[in-house]
């Protein structure tokens, strides 16, 4: 092996040694904010107003970040609690792409203004998707 690759592979796995603990972290929160929020809760947030309904459920989102396969699930389960479509899209949509447990962990393994940039954007772009998939759903 060369130099160079040895040299590469080194500082890889120096670099992921430090990054385990961190993500761990992560882990274990978005672990424990989905285990002590109970579900029914959620149902007495939303008012069915297609704007604010978006906003709360990107917020809810946001903080309570998941993988897409459990957002299934859930998703499932609040429409049948019986809330609305625009509230569960945003919930699920921001659900997988914005963190906000995750912010410290992204910020520094990707940099601290790009990981900001891409939550807000994500936050802003789950409450419009949101708001389009209920339009169109509305036509068909």
């Amino acid at each position: 092996m060369s130099n160079n690759l040895k040299n590469s592979m080194s500082k890889s796995a120096k670099s992921l040694g430090n990054t385990i603990p961190v993500l761990a972290g992560v882990i274990l929160l978005v672990g424990l904010a989905n285990t002590l929020i109970p579900k029914s809760l959620y149902s007495s947030i939303f008012s069915n107003n297609l704007f604010f309904d978006s906003i709360i459920g990107s917020g809810l989102g946001s903080v309570l970040a998941g993988n897409p396969i459990t957002s299934y699930i859930l998703g499932g389960e609040f429409l049948n609690q019986g809330i609305s479509l625009v509230a569960v899209t945003a919930f699920l949509v921001s659900w997988v792409t914005v963190g906000l447990v995750q912010l410290p962990a992204e910020s520094l393994l990707l940099g601290r203004k790009f990981a900001i940039l891409r939550n807000i954007l994500s936050f802003v772009f789950s409450i419009l998707v949101a708001i389009i998939t209920v339009f169109l759903v509305s036509l068909i």
